[in-house]
């Protein structure tokens, strides 16, 4: 059997995107072991088809030199072939180091001699949707409803169920974070006015980063209801959030990586898209619907100015997010 070592993204949502070439190579015969950073590797131990997750003692930014090294001569002679998921120069730098004799990923970054197997890198317009980007690795054939999966087992369920004290799809779990910045965020007032909206408890999830947001969220929600919105931002662990997410009734969020959560566990979402495209990253979900005014035949005047992908508005009006409405959302889901 193969011995394959995947290099995952660092982001949750590319980490999710990636479940569709795990799973092609598990079924072609390839034992499938992960190496992800701590934030992402709860994901791929979501996945079935991979046999093991080892998370790198990795952070944010720089080469980091000694403890890739390190981390290379631990895993020296273990894999036969490594697939390098980022286009970095550092996350190819292990797999060369600890001696991997097939080394596939795509070019970009100084990477040529780090990489046996490189893919020429698609640019614009032609880069495919992520999931296709990263399946490309497998030289497979793409099909069209290669769509990411990931599974919880019961007891995992039912002990994060318990610990904050809801039930299965009693709950309602609102995402309202995105990392990229401002211009991917429904606005918070909007947030609190939906909670007040849905027919049961209203879960908030997101990170440390995002206490502030959240809290804001649930102290206008909780004027009227009586504390039914509970803030768990930066409570949780990532493990603790998917079987959340997992067992909602339903989830509303930006264009984040939760998202990309919610339709691989196949749970009713509405998706609020502002600066960026629903055309590039969907949530690949047969019960996701996606709310993006620049494909509003209703909305006028047209939002021409979207997507423009930014970090923050440039015309400084945000309209894309400001004017969806909480009742529309809501409508969506009652």
């Amino acid at each position: 059997m193969t011995r394959s070592l995947v290099i995952a993204p660092q982001w949750i949502g590319d980490a999710v995107m990636t479940e569709p070439l795990l799973r092609r190579l598990q079924a072609r015969g390839e034992r499938v072991t992960v190496g992800a950073l701590p934030w992402v590797a709860p994901v791929y131990r979501a996945m079935p088809h991979v046999a093991q997750v080892i998370e790198f003692p990795f952070a944010h930014g720089g080469l980091q030199w000694a403890a890739r090294r390190a981390m290379a001569h631990q895993l020296r002679d273990q894999f036969d072939i490594a697939y390098v998921c980022p286009n970095s120069l550092k996350s190819a730098l292990l797999p060369w180091w600890a001696g991997i004799p097939k080394r596939v990923g795509y070019t970009g970054e100084w990477r040529y001699g780090l990489l046996t197997h490189r893919l020429p890198n698609p640019r614009g317009e032609q880069r495919p949707a992520m999931v296709g980007f990263y399946s490309a690795l497998s030289d497979a054939q793409i099909v069209a409803d290669d769509r990411p999966h990931l599974e919880l087992d019961a007891t995992h369920s039912a002990v994060a169920l318990s610990t904050w004290g809801l039930q299965a799809q009693s709950f309602y779990v609102l995402a309202p974070g995105a990392e990229y910045g401002p211009a991917k965020r429904w606005p918070a007032h909007h947030f609190a006015q939906l909670a007040k909206l849905l027919p049961g408890p209203v879960v908030l999830l997101g990170s440390a980063k995002e206490r502030d947001l959240c809290g804001e969220i649930a102290a206008i929600a909780n004027e009227t209801l009586a504390e039914r919105c509970v803030d768990l931002s930066g409570r949780t662990s990532l493990d603790q959030a998917l079987a959340l997410i997992a067992n909602a009734k339903a989830m509303v969020s930006n264009d984040s990586g939760l998202m990309h959560v919610a339709a691989a566990f196949g749970v009713p979402q509405v998706a609020v898209y502002g600066s960026s495209s629903p055309l590039h990253t969907p949530p690949l979900n047969d019960k996701a619907q996606v709310v993006w005014l620049k494909n509003d035949a209703n909305y006028v005047p047209a939002l021409d100015c979207a997507p423009c992908f930014a970090r923050q508005c440039p015309l400084g009006h945000m309209r894309c997010l400001n004017d969806i409405s909480p009742e529309r959302i809501a409508a969506l889901l009652l």
